[in-house]
């Protein structure tokens, strides 16, 4: 999670997409979505969690196919983003600035080659999230950010 976004990173965010998604399930800890970011259309599938690692298969589809299942089928309220970019140290980090019912909520991912991977952390960056579930989009469905109490 982040602190608060610097100059710099706002900036950036002219280089973003929105990006909108919904599940289709969400059982033993696997998760299968559609998802429209820009352009373009995905269906994905996300594998149960060890550690703070998670498979990801993903595939493009039509947009037109994943608006019409985001919109039939997948379950509601859709998760609403605005994702940038942003190099870092020989990084990409991907910085979700969440909107809707998760508005005031920003996080930023990064991948690593493993976990133990050595990164050095923007300045930018605030409360470590990896193994908070809250954070998960499927998560994020059921109990939206603004429902938080802390």
């Amino acid at each position: 999670m982040l602190d608060g976004l610097c100059f710099d990173v706002k900036e950036s965010y002219q280089n973003g997409v929105t990006v909108r998604s919904g599940l289709l399930s969400n059982q033993a800890g696997h998760t299968i979505r559609f998802r429209i970011a820009g352009e373009q259309g995905f269906f994905t599938i996300k594998t149960k969690t060890v550690g703070i690692s998670r498979s990801e298969f993903e595939f493009e589809i039509p947009k037109e196919s994943a608006r019409l299942l985001l919109d039939r089928v997948g379950e509601q309220p859709q998760i609403e983003k605005y994702r940038t970019k942003i190099s870092y140290r020989g990084f990409v980090w991907e910085v979700d600035d969440f909107l809707g019912e998760n508005q005031g909520l920003v996080i930023a991912e990064v991948e690593l080659d493993y976990e133990s991977q050595p990164i050095e952390l923007p300045d930018w960056i605030g409360k470590e999230v990896s193994g908070d579930r809250r954070y998960y989009n499927s998560s994020l469905v059921k109990m939206p950010f603004k429902l938080w109490k802390d």
